[in-house]
């Protein structure tokens, strides 16, 4: 890192102070948001230092959810040392091993169903630090949908909502609210996917969870099963489906009322909500960030709605206006 960074002073400064004048820091990377990360190397061990601007990102959250995913017995990054003023956390090490990439046709259910068993304690996570974590509520998913709009359609694309795409949207998102306001609400990852899950000795541990909610029993089954980065066949994310129904009906999250049929129209409408999302965050974050490697992921997302789109009449119109006029638009802006 640069000397003239003041954060990356600071922080070894602050490493410094805890570990010893021998510690070693390396960058590994930024994520999704203002973070960044470190390996930090002292003696025999090695750490994780989080630096998270505490105007941008304050620590306080991630900490206390790091402490209830320990609790439930979630492998999570234990909370070694911190500095809440500075935003600098000193994290346990779970190695570099992203389950995304050693996944394949082979093995991927497997994993997947390891993954989907993890969700039955993340669901019991509804409060951290003694408050409850923010509901995932109507105008929260509006919010979400917004960033589509905002960042892919007008900036990304210049294209202009006029007053017929304008109702063409409202009333694609008043369905997508609704479908989240239909389904029973539990505790919510909120990012689950094979990015954030790392392989520790062939055994899950989960990161990334600090922004948690109280939110719909799909959400994060799909994020893991329909992943922004990577797709796979029905015939492997079919039967794994039909494993999170029977967990829920296990956990009496859903009365034996609710359909698998019914379930499946969640878990599909949840996705397109989540994608249509995802889109707009990976403008966002090449325009207003400058992470420019999220752009070649919006694809994926896009085919997600068109395809998962198409068995519901009631998307008809608004999957012709992605694949009529948004999917030319990202072909020649590629």
């Amino acid at each position: 890192m640069p000397l003239s960074d003041p954060r990356f002073i600071a922080l070894c400064d602050w490493i410094a102070r805890t570990l010893g004048d021998d510690a070693k820091v390396m960058l590994i990377s930024g994520d999704a948001s203002f973070r960044r990360y470190f390996r930090v190397f002292h003696r025999q061990a090695s750490f994780i230092a989080m630096d998270s601007p505490p105007e941008m990102v304050p620590v306080q959250p991630f900490i206390a959810l790091a402490n209830e995913y320990q609790r439930q017995g979630l492998s999570a990054p234990l909370v070694i040392a911190e500095d809440i003023e500075s935003g600098f956390l000193l994290l346990s090490d779970l190695g570099d091993l992203q389950l995304l990439s050693v996944l394949d046709e082979a093995n991927v259910s497997a994993y997947y169903q390891q993954a989907l068993y993890l969700l039955d304690k993340v669901v019991a996570i509804t409060a951290a630090g003694g408050e409850s974590l923010p509901i995932y509520d109507d105008e929260f998913v509006l919010r979400e949908l917004r960033i589509f709009c905002e960042w892919l359609v007008e900036h990304h694309l210049k294209i202009v909502i006029d007053r017929p795409t304008k109702a063409l949207l409202d009333e694609t998102f008043s369905l997508l609210v609704a479908n989240v306001a239909e389904q029973p609400k539990a505790g919510m990852h909120r990012d689950y996917h094979s990015r954030n899950l790392m392989l520790v000795e062939e055994n899950l541990a989960v990161i990334d969870f600090q922004d948690a909610v109280i939110g719909p029993i799909t959400y994060d089954a799909v994020s893991l099963l329909r992943d922004c980065y990577v797709r796979w066949p029905d015939a492997i994310v079919d039967p794994l489906r039909m494993q999170h129904y029977q967990q829920l009906l296990s956990l009496g999250l859903i009365s034996k009322e609710v359909s698998f049929q019914q379930y499946c129209r969640w878990f599909d409408l949840m996705g397109i909500q989540r994608h249509l999302k995802a889109a707009g965050i990976f403008c966002r974050l090449n325009y207003r960030d400058g992470k420019l490697g999220y752009m070649q992921d919006i694809p994926l997302t896009l085919e997600y709605v068109v395809d998962i789109g198409k068995h519901y009449p009631e998307l008809d119109s608004f999957t012709q206006w992605i694949t009529d006029t948004i999917l030319p638009r990202m072909s020649l802006q590629s």
